[in-house]
């Protein structure tokens, strides 16, 4: 029995042993290629301390959305005083026309500042600025991922998917996944229409643009019932590819939908 009880024990320690130096090595690995290409600021691309972030000048040109904030759409009030009390606060559009989803919540507001990240990421192939992205959104939207259950990225339709070669949303979502430990499906929803580009496109066009272009798989169906379910994308607008990806979640039997994005046009 003695013998026994030593055994797992040092089988125990030859884990902890192996695990501490796997960590050694990894930080030693991060730490020759920080040596061999150090980190740059993800806009100037002058060097930083931190790998994949923002250089002070650059960091501080970012409008970072933070309350208060309207508890549904997750836009920025201008001013406190436009608070009325405590409690749940709703901005106007809100209270004229709450959102299908249930909270929205993003990293920054989309302007001159922020534009050229989201625009290098998207269409630029600049993949290594998901990581520090990723861990932007995971912040902004921490209670939104302490209460789901799934995390799913708005897909691109198989057309745009070949042309764009990644889908910037499911790239982010794989990162948030990992920072966050939710878990990520990217085959429950698919883009069964190859909607036109939604840029230019005036609010009422772009509901009307992506009405009925989102399906919830079969199988996928039985997975989501009655799941709290958070939409990841890159950018919200109007809101309009979020709405219809909720409409589509909750008719297929979703509990609830939350959406989070990188950026958030004001």
């Amino acid at each position: 029995m003695q013998k026994s009880l030593l055994s797992v024990h040092d089988q125990n320690m030859v884990r902890l042993q192996k695990s501490a130096m796997a960590r050694h090595i990894i930080n030693l690995s991060q730490s020759f290629a920080d040596f061999v290409l150090p980190p740059r600021c993800l806009l100037c691309r002058d060097l930083v301390t931190a790998n994949s972030g923002l250089c002070p000048d650059c960091w501080n040109k970012q409008r970072f959305i933070a309350p208060p904030l309207c508890d549904r759409c997750g836009l920025p009030f201008a001013f406190a005083d436009q608070l009325a009390g405590d409690g749940v606060q709703f901005c106007a559009a809100c209270l004229a026309k709450p959102p299908l989803f249930s909270r929205a919540r993003a990293a920054l507001i989309y302007d001159d500042a922020s534009r050229p990240l989201v625009l290098n990421f998207k269409h630029g192939d600049q993949l290594h600025m998901a990581k520090a992205l990723a861990m932007w959104m995971a912040q902004a939207g921490a209670q939104l991922l302490t209460d789901c259950d799934m995390i799913l990225p708005v897909p691109l339709h198989p057309k745009r998917l070949f042309s764009r070669r990644f889908n910037q949303a499911a790239v982010l979502a794989k990162h948030i996944a990992q920072i966050h430990g939710t878990p990520l499906n990217q085959l429950i929803l698919r883009r069964i229409r190859a909607t036109p580009s939604q840029g230019q496109r005036r609010r009422a066009e772009r509901h009307r643009n992506v009405t009925g272009a989102f399906r919830v798989t079969a199988a996928g169906r039985s997975l989501i019932a009655d799941r709290r379910i958070l939409v990841v994308d890159d950018v919200h607008t109007t809101g309009a590819t979020l709405s219809a990806v909720t409409a589509t979640l909750l008719q297929a039997g979703a509990a609830k939908v939350d959406a989070l994005t990188l950026a958030r046009v004001p």
